[in-house]
Order: structure tokens, then C-alpha cells, then sequence
């Protein structure tokens, strides 16, 4: 069975990514195309990298970048689940990619963005990001706004319609993993 993990890209105290990815988590289990698996970066404590050696060259040295790798390494594909922090994505997702290298390729990537205009500026930086890790990026996204999406900028709300964008997005990122297996596999 195709594994996808949904990854919580935000570690900030009282982050609206946690109801948002949770949101994502339940939807994705209802299906039977594909296993989710819910990922919090908080699970990980990922210092600032700290391996000397370039993550291409795949030499892990830390433990928790050890531990990182073999969870990555698991899924077939990914929906990264991230804030909009000053037009980018979080610093604690960009760290928790950047540990790691061939765990990334050849999977497909897909996307739930929240922020003043939806996250989106955050997606556009991940999607150049997943280019270079030769990940399939899924053009289908969820984008939610804090203005409407969240009373009080706080408590998530989504619109109806979310839901079937998300559909989209998993469809996509789905067919996506499936249709790279070859490569995964060689």
C-alpha cells in the first residue's frame, strides 16, 4: 500500500498548523488508496542541522537525524502541511528538509498552506525546494486564509470546499507516489 505521510511544518507555541494538519490527517484516513500518517516536527527535535557532511552524500552521523531519515525514508509521498511566516515557510520545516537528501527523491509532494493569503508565497518557495530534491511537486493545493478560515486568526474553521481541494491535492500526490514506484525502486 502506498504510504504518505502529512507533515506538520510548524513547531511555534499555540500554531494553528496542528488543527490544520489534523483537519488533512482525518480527511486522508477516510480513504483507501493510499496510508496516512500523521508527522509532527515536534516529534523530531531537529537542531539547527548540525551534520558536517553535505546531506547528498547520505552520511548521517546524529541520532536524530538517523531517526529522521528512517521515518522519511518510509513514505512513498508527502503533503506538507505549512504557515506563511514572512512570504517563505517555516524555519523548522525548511531545517527538518534540508537534514536529508535521497529520503526526499523521487516522491511527490503536495500541499495545505494557511497564512494571510493562504500560504501561498510559503508553497512557491517549497516548490522550488522540492525541485532541487527531485521530489514531483502536485499542482493541486489547499491554501487557507487566517482572515476567513479561522475566527480570530486562531480557531480553524475551514470553508466547505477545503475539503474537496484537498481531495484534489491527495488524488494527485497519490497517483503521483504510485507513478514514481519505478524509480523508488531502482
Amino acid at each position: 500500500m502506498t504510504k504518505i505521510g502529512i507533515i506538520l511544518g510548524s513547531t511555534r507555541p499555540g500554531r494553528n498548523g496542528e488543527a490544520v494538519a489534523k483537519w488533512a490527517y482525518e480527511i486522508a484516513s477516510q480513504r483507501t488508496d493510499a496510508e496516512f500518517e500523521l508527522v509532527d516536527l515536534l516529534d523530531y527535535k531537529l537542531p539547527h542541522l548540525d551534520e558536517a557532511i553535505p546531506p547528498s552524500m547520505g552520511q548521517y552521523t546524529q541520532p536524530h537525524t538517523q531517526e529522521w531519515a528512517a521515518k522519511i525514508a518510509s513514505f512513498d509521498g508527502f503533503v506538507m502541511v505549512t504557515p506563511e511566516y514572512n512570504h517563505s515557510t517555516s524555519g523548522a520545516l525548511k531545517n527538518a528538509i534540508d537534514f536529508l537528501f535521497a529520503e526526499w527523491n523521487n516522491k511527490a509532494v503536495g500541499f495545505v498552506s494557511y497564512g494571510s493569503v493562504g500560504g501561498a508565497r510559503a508553497v512557491e518557495h517549497l516548490r522550488l525546494i522540492a525541485g532541487e530534491l527531485m521530489m514531483a511537486d502536485v499542482r493541486a493545493q489547499v491554501m487557507l486564509s487566517l482572515a476567513t478560515d479561522f475566527e480570530n486568526y486562531s480557531v480553524f474553521k475551514p470553508a466547505d470546499f477545503h475539503a474537496q481541494l484537498l481531495h484534489t491535492t491527495l488524488d494527485q500526490v497519490v497517483a503521483w507516489s504510485n507513478a514514481l514506484a519505478p524509480l523508488r525502486a531502482s
